[in-house]
């Protein structure tokens, strides 16, 4: 990873990070991720362990031949795909409580689960913590622009934000961006109506405000303003912000126009037996668009500006997409996104934002 060989990150983990696997979150639990856990071992090199109920999860690992390899913990519980952010409180034994709890022990690392987003929202703030000067955390997702994804920040975590939270949306995602793809000046812009200065509403307008003046600060950012919904896969910036609801509907809206298009490609090339030629001849160019696209490939969203790294896989994965959440958590937890977060917030602490606000 290029962003860690630069000497003001953070220094990274002296070790392989361990990465707790919730083996009994998302609509495919606990057959896929079990296997999606092996792949990550025996195809990465990762460091897994498995979280749940344990004589299940030993009875998959010995079809894999991987009983050995991979260490249970056992967690009698279990968050339902259906339940959200009061699950935290109603499950203090489930498969994620367990898996935070080996986090704050230091018997692990970071967090993957496919489990229902609110849940497992709710349940690592609850036992992790935010950061020190973190108002709320974050959902960052990656969008398939090149050369590198572009970061959308916030992407279903807080429905509700205020400015001084999209502030450091904007940071946390700098943070992701440094950590993951190794960009050092990651490009921000502000999703809105409208690219003119003074587009959208009082939330957008604060922001844009408070924004350009953090530019000027000691952990500053090359903010370029608004960017519109049109942008989002252009590559315009490496990291969009925005409140949780707007990125959520964003989010959705990418993900099924890139599987509409990928449904009409794959219908024309199949509608006369000149086009199946052609598409023949194209596939390995035809697979690298569908690698591209599928939100497997991508690990799924890192929830940022906790005391531990949290990666949340789509609920539907299947072992690819386990296996890449793992990569993607230990990438974030060896590069150590929560101390670069850290570094951030100090320099631009709430306070600090609520007195620039009242002096203007």
């Amino acid at each position: 990873m290029s962003g860690t060989s630069d000497p003001d990150l953070p220094a990274p983990l002296t070790s392989s990070p361990i990465i707790a696997v919730d083996a009994m979150g998302g609509d495919n639990a606990p057959e896929e991720i079990v296997r999606g856990a092996v792949t990550a071992v025996r195809e990465h090199g990762l460091k897994v362990l498995l979280v749940g109920r344990r004589t299940e999860i030993a009875a998959l690992l010995a079809e894999e031949g991987a009983l050995r390899d991979i260490p249970v913990v056992h967690a009698e519980d279990e968050l339902a795909m259906h339940e959200g952010a009061l699950a935290s409180w109603r499950r203090p034994r489930s498969s994620a409580a367990v898996a935070c709890r080996l986090i704050r022990r230091g018997d692990a690392d970071a967090l993957v689960s496919a489990g229902s987003t609110g849940g497992i929202v709710a349940t690592s703030t609850v036992r992790l913590r935010t950061l020190p000067g973190v108002l709320r955390p974050a959902l960052a997702v990656t969008l398939p622009t090149l050369p590198t994804p572009t970061i959308l920040v916030d992407a279903g975590a807080n429905a509700d934000a205020k400015p001084e939270m999209l502030v450091q949306f904007a940071h946390l995602g700098c943070a992701y961006a440094r950590t993951a793809f190794g960009i050092d000046a990651p490009r921000v812009g502000v999703l809105t109506i409208g690219s003119e200065p003074g587009k959208g509403n009082k939330l957008i307008r604060r922001t844009v405000e408070l924004l350009s003046a953090a530019a000027e600060g000691p952990e500053g950012m090359d903010f370029r303003g608004n960017v519109e919904g049109h942008d989002l896969l252009a590559g315009r910036v490496d990291v969009v912000v925005t409140d949780g609801h707007t990125g959520n509907v964003a989010l959705k809206t990418v993900e099924g126009t890139a599987e509409f298009t990928l449904n009409a490609v794959k219908e024309a090339l199949s509608s006369s037996p000149l086009a199946k030629a052609g598409a023949v001849l194209q596939r390995g160019a035809l697979r690298r668009m569908r690698d591209r696209f599928d939100s497997e490939t991508y690990g799924g969203a890192a929830l940022l500006g906790l005391n531990g790294t949290v990666v949340i896989a789509h609920g539907d994965s299947h072992p690819t997409g386990i296996a890449q959440a793992c990569r993607l958590a230990h990438d974030l937890a060896r590069g150590r996104v929560d101390e670069q977060v850290r570094r951030r917030v100090q320099h631009r602490a709430p306070n600090w934002l609520h007195r620039r606000g009242q002096s203007e």
